[in-house]
């Protein structure tokens, strides 16, 4: 089965972070011949941004939609890709979300400012948002490390892609997607799955010999499972890398990240632990925050398979 994109939203705020998703948007719509709609929402009354607060809000709602307009014309040269703004009012996530389901959107981009801590707990992140209510998948483009310098004009290419797996259904769906990008980029795949430490030692004591055998054994039965979601005609065109780790998923899977130079990780939105995701955030919540390449998160209500 191939994802195809063939509608792109790219949401923006005009912050120079923000901006940062605008050269991956137009590289994607250039590989997939697709349409481009380049999304920026107004959040009413806080409108300072577009110049100083008018004491009408209508004659402020406009001035701050011409201002978005001039924006956006400056930033996306007309020749480069076939595109069109759409400017709205609102919360920036539920106003990206109905867009994207009233365009029908395949795909939406955008950059995170990495919140963490007290600050991301009360004011929540609009990333985090979309990932759960958007009727398709997001590109997440992280804040560039020191020294990495932003995406330029030429083509974008993910020679090598991370799928996370833990066998959950957007764990799935998330492999779907890696295994179509992979083929349409030629790119190198890693399937990885980590294996969590219990929080308590085991009750009942084993030998070590015994411990041994076990975790070999779990092991080896583990890389069959991972084989296993490869499609044989997969195999035609890639050689899959298959990994297990132990230890903390999101720091686990950033770590092997780094070191093997990943240039796309692929997760399900939600993977299987529900008390983990509803009190410290979710495996992907914290790779987003912290990963150094863009994420591609994926849930199952995001199903566009030709």
């Amino acid at each position: 089965m191939r994802v195809l994109f063939k509608r792109i939203i790219c949401a923006t705020d005009f912050s120079d972070l923000s901006n940062r998703a605008i050269p991956f948007a137009v590289s994607l719509a250039k590989e997939f011949s697709t349409k481009l709609y380049f999304c920026h929402v107004i959040g009413l009354p806080s409108t300072a941004i577009y110049g100083e607060i008018l004491l009408d809000p209508t004659e402020q709602q406009d001035k701050a939609v011409r201002y978005a307009r001039e924006q956006l014309g400056n930033l996306i040269d007309p020749q480069q890709v076939d595109w069109e703004a759409l400017i709205s009012t609102g919360h920036t996530a539920d106003e990206i979300s109905r867009l994207a389901e009233e365009k029908s959107a395949d795909l939406v981009i955008a950059a995170t400012h990495g919140r963490s801590g007290l600050k991301r707990f009360l004011l929540g992140s609009v990333t985090e948002r979309l990932m759960r209510i958007l009727p398709c998948p997001l590109l997440v483009i992280p804040e560039p490390a020191a020294g990495v310098p932003a995406a330029g004009d030429q083509p974008l290419r993910f020679q090598r892609i991370l799928i996370g797996c833990d066998f959950s259904a957007d764990a799935d769906l998330a492999l779907q997607h890696g295994l179509s990008l992979a083929q349409e980029f030629q790119s190198e795949l890693h399937l990885v799955h980590v294996i969590e430490k219990p929080p308590y030692p085991p009750p009942v004591e084993k030998t070590i010999g015994t411990e041994d055998h076990f975790q070999q054994d779990m092991q080896q039965l583990l890389k069959e499972k991972l084989s296993a979601l490869i499609p044989p005609e997969a195999l035609n065109w890639c050689t899959p890398t298959i990994v297990l780790r132990e230890g903390q998923p999101d720091e686990e899977l950033i770590r092997y990240a780094v070191s093997r130079n990943i240039d796309l990780i692929v997760l399900g939105v939600r993977g299987q632990g529900l008390v983990e995701k509803l009190f410290v955030g979710s495996t992907t919540d914290r790779v987003i925050r912290r990963a150094h390449c863009p994420v591609l998160s994926v849930c199952t209500k995001a199903q566009n398979f030709t």
